[in-house]
């Protein structure tokens, strides 16, 4: 899995702008990637994850996460 970030000024300066992306790739590193799903993920923020606080954006990352485990092709069975 490659996960891209997309973090768009929003009037916000450089070090909100940073703190959001550190905080994703810390979630991204901690939460998408360790599930080895066959996707590559751009995850673009919006306004409201600058004031969101990391429990927030877990949850966000979390209910993702869902969706592209019920995304992802079933596994083939041995035989």
């Amino acid at each position: 899995m490659r996960v891209g970030l997309i973090v768009p000024r929003y009037r916000h300066s450089a070090v909100a702008r940073n703190r959001v992306k550190r905080r994703l790739r810390e979630l991204t590193r901690l939460r998408l990637l360790p599930s080895g799903l066959p996707f590559d993920v751009v995850v673009r923020i919006r306004p409201e994850a600058y004031d969101a606080a990391f429990d927030q954006l877990t949850a966000d990352i979390d209910r993702t996460l869902a969706q592209l485990s019920r995304w992802a092709p079933a596994a083939p069975s041995a035989s």
